[in-house]
């Protein structure tokens, strides 16, 4: 988040972020950012994709140390420009002077520090576990923040009986929470309750833009509060240039990153963790309180999970075509009132659940959401994408 933030104040034409994110840090790749610190746009991205060369022969290059005699590199500080684009951004002093108790697990990647610089010298009662910049990542698959990544956290908000658990994955850019008693909340909830913090609290509101993956209690939202909610594919590529497009308040996705508009069109895990304390601190609710006030606003309940499944490479085409095929008129007693194949196979219910079934981008998976009204029907639709996928339910 520092360096796409960076990036317009520079002047730069653009930002490349080296990085594995939230994968295993052998999965080290490119972000590429604009001119606005925004992701690529998909037709721009393939078009810096076609010009890799095949092999490193084709590539002119020098090293480092040279490169810098000769004043074609330059360093620069990005964290405290950063740090006081934040302050300048977002009054703190309601959660700096809060007093409640947060543990942050930066999970040894690159936002250690952050969130204690930025909230320190009031009462507020900080605590922090694995903040040493390791790109190893020890003890840890994945600094991705989601279960079971997120146990260790759980573990040290019960331990000291912390009111909430912030975590951010390995660059920073996504957000988990950890509520009062230690269980992990959701993504699609925390995305629905930052958007409910900045319906309730900030001016003007706006629109809202969400992937496929990511709730329909935004759309609730939406309805709520007059605000528009535009659904995009999986990915900033499709989320960020869409928000630039319409102006939006907020973006998001499932996997934990949230953009929020009067900040910068990237997402950024410490800005969204600061904005999920604030919330609690102007309610003054806990997280379980904030989820359950969030469902009264909603007028239901919504549950959601996600199966990744591995299958083989060779299957790919069969499962695809099996699935492209999968048109019910009903599943577990709603009406399908709507297919979505913009990214994979979504299929919207009467009773306002929905269930996906998608390759992933990045990893060979196959992965299955769902939406609904009760953890029972979690497993029922879950079930349902796997078997008409026909892949093994293996977790």
């Amino acid at each position: 988040p520092a360096i796409a933030y960076r990036i317009p104040k520079l002047g730069a034409a653009g930002g490349l972020i080296i990085t594995a994110s939230h994968n295993p840090p052998s999965d080290n790749g490119i972000k590429v950012r604009t001119s606005t610190g925004a992701a690529v746009a998909p037709e721009n991205l393939a078009r810096i994709e076609s010009a890799i060369p095949d092999n490193s022969a084709a590539v002119n290059w020098m090293p480092f140390d040279d490169a810098a005699e000769q004043s074609l590199i330059e360093r620069v500080d990005l964290s405290d420009p950063y740090l006081q684009g934040v302050r300048a951004n977002f009054d703190l002093k309601h959660v700096v002077t809060s007093g409640i108790r947060v543990v942050v697990d930066s999970m040894f990647g690159a936002g250690a520090g952050y969130m204690e610089q930025l909230l320190s010298g009031g009462t507020i009662q900080l605590r922090t576990i694995r903040q040493e910049h390791n790109p190893g990542f020890p003890g840890i698959a994945r600094p991705e923040p989601i279960p079971p990544y997120t146990d260790a956290l759980g573990e040290a908000v019960r331990n000291t009986g912390a009111s909430v658990g912030i975590v951010h994955d390995g660059d920073a850019d996504r957000l988990g929470i950890v509520d009062e008693s230690g269980n992990f909340i959701d993504q699609l909830r925390v995305m629905s309750l930052l958007a409910y913090y900045l319906l309730e609290f900030s001016t003007p509101i706006g629109p809202i833009v969400r992937t496929v993956t990511t709730s329909s209690m935004l759309d609730r939202l939406g309805e709520v509060y007059g605000v528009d909610v535009i659904e995009t594919g999986v990915g900033m590529k499709y989320v960020a240039p869409k928000m630039l497009e319409v102006g939006a308040m907020m973006g998001g996705e499932e996997s934990g990153g949230y953009v929020i508009g009067r900040h910068m069109p990237e997402r950024d895990g410490i800005y969204s963790g600061l904005m999920f304390l604030d919330l609690m601190v102007r309610t003054g609710k806990s997280p379980t309180e904030l989820v359950d006030q969030l469902f009264k606003v909603l007028g239901r309940e919504y549950h959601y999970a996600r199966w990744d499944l591995r299958f083989p490479s060779a299957s790919r085409g069969e499962i695809a075509k099996r699935v492209a095929d999968f048109k019910p008129t009903a599943l577990d007693g709603s009406n399908v009132i709507d297919l979505l194949t913009q990214d994979g196979h979504k299929l919207k219910l009467a009773d306002g659940s929905w269930l996906l079934i998608r390759f992933s981008g990045t990893e060979p998976l196959l992965r299955i959401y769902t939406e609904t009204t009760s953890i029972e029907r979690v497993h029922t639709l879950l079930e349902t994408g796997a078997n008409a996928a026909g892949v093994e339910v293996s977790l």
